[in-house]
């Protein structure tokens, strides 16, 4: 299994911040905003990684996170020239996804839960069509809806429909088998000239192979593209990093404790840090192991 990451876009929501600077590159607390979604793709196990991002950010990305190998990953990049919809990333992306099953994670998204993904353990690379997951919200409207019935098998699926017919919006994580190129490679453009993430999930729900996975109530995701929800993701990632000593979306923590890089590997690592609180954080992490 490989992981995409989307980080690109133009941010406008942000505007001004981003006149300067990739949303995915704003701090979420102490971490760049990227450091989230590779976090819960690093929890998946997938250590395969391209990130998306546009021509001016690229380079900015590739200064923050490097090749991967200090974090026992392998991070590769591409460029989208516009941003002509998600599912683009897999036309982007098709050399790296070399055809297997793939996971594309979208830049702005945070998710926070214990075990939340644990079900994925072991299957992700004989996975068979297509998962999504479904989170209830107070306003569907502003995402693409999932119906399904007492079973838990999908049977629609719309992109920000004026009367949702449920209340379980669809997050920016989707796991794909290896069909996933071919199938967008047979998409049209939608109405504002995009290819569609929901037309995907749509083409395989044809097929009937798209799965939905509920997220519990224990699990938070946050969209951090607006001012008042970045603001929002700080004040919740420091509330839960000082109530719990422990911190969230911390990579190299992760690396360690995962298995990607061995014990002399991290400590090798926090010595090429400057000292600070983050760099404090892993040394507590070295000495508990």
């Amino acid at each position: 299994m490989k992981g995409i990451i989307l980080a690109g876009g133009a941010g406008t929501r942000l505007h001004p911040l981003t006149l300067v600077a990739s949303k995915q590159l704003m701090p979420v607390y102490d971490k760049p905003m990227i450091y989230y979604p590779l976090s819960t793709l690093m929890l998946m196990g997938i250590k395969e990684v391209l990130i998306i991002s546009t021509p001016e950010d690229t380079p900015k990305f590739e200064k923050l996170l490097g090749d991967g190998t200090q974090i026992g990953m392998k991070f590769s990049y591409k460029v989208q020239d516009k941003p002509n919809g998600i599912a683009q990333a897999f036309l982007i992306g098709e050399e790296f996804i070399d055809n297997e099953p793939v996971t594309l994670i979208l830049g702005d998204n945070l998710f926070y839960g214990h075990g939340y993904l644990d079900f994925l353990k072991g299957k992700l690379d004989d996975l068979k069509g297509a998962l999504v997951f479904g989170y209830p919200v107070k306003d569907p409207e502003r995402y693409g809806v999932v119906e399904f019935d007492e079973h838990g098998k999908v049977t629609s699926i719309e992109e920000k429909p004026k009367h949702p017919k449920t209340k379980y919006a669809v997050p920016g994580l989707y796991v794909y088998d290896r069909n996933v190129v071919e199938i967008t490679k047979s998409m049209q453009p939608s109405a504002r000239g995009e290819l569609e993430i929901t037309d995907v999930n749509i083409a395989y729900l044809n097929r009937d192979e798209l799965h939905v996975q509920l997220l519990s109530r224990g699990v938070a995701w946050l969209d951090t593209g607006t001012h008042k929800s970045l603001l929002e993701a700080g004040m919740f990632i420091e509330t839960l990093e000082a109530r719990q000593g422990l911190k969230v979306g911390c990579i190299e923590e992760i690396a360690f404790t995962q298995g990607f890089i061995t014990k002399n590997e991290f400590e090798n690592l926090i010595i090429s840090y400057p000292k600070n609180d983050y760099t404090d954080y892993l040394v507590s992490i070295l000495e508990s192991n």
